[in-house]
């Protein structure tokens, strides 16, 4: 997996460091112009949001959850990737002690369009 970030952001170091905890090889590539990232990947505007990672031929754009991303890979489904927009508070990379946990999409995205993948709260999945 490579990471594509911001050298000073942590929340996605922290992300990269869950994914590594998940058994993911990630590579993080410093960048100081991640909005060109989003573009060469394909990444929608309204779906955008810290970082941008590239795994299987697949984009990540955002906290999307480690349980996720290896869904994507055992279903290989017909999707650019996966998005989660923002950087919901309790997502994986973004925990806030003392703060409510955001509920959030996991959307899929790519030439058919967007849909949502599976519903979160926090870390927990509450829906596909």
């Amino acid at each position: 997996m490579t990471v594509y970030k911001d050298p000073s952001c942590g929340c996605c170091t922290a992300w990269a460091d869950k994914m590594r905890t998940e058994g993911f090889v990630v590579e993080i590539v410093p960048t100081d112009d991640i909005a060109a990232v989003k573009q060469q990947f394909g990444v929608p505007d309204e779906l955008a949001s810290c970082h941008t990672a590239v795994v299987g031929g697949y984009v990540l754009e955002g906290h999307v959850p480690s349980a996720m991303v290896e869904r994507l890979l055992d279903e290989k489904p017909m999707t650019a990737g996966l998005a989660v927009p923002g950087m919901p508070v309790g997502s994986e990379g973004m925990a806030m002690p003392g703060m409510e946990p955001d509920t959030y999409p996991v959307v899929s995205f790519g030439a058919s369009g967007q849909s949502t993948y599976a519903r979160y709260r926090g870390e927990e999945r509450l829906s596909d």
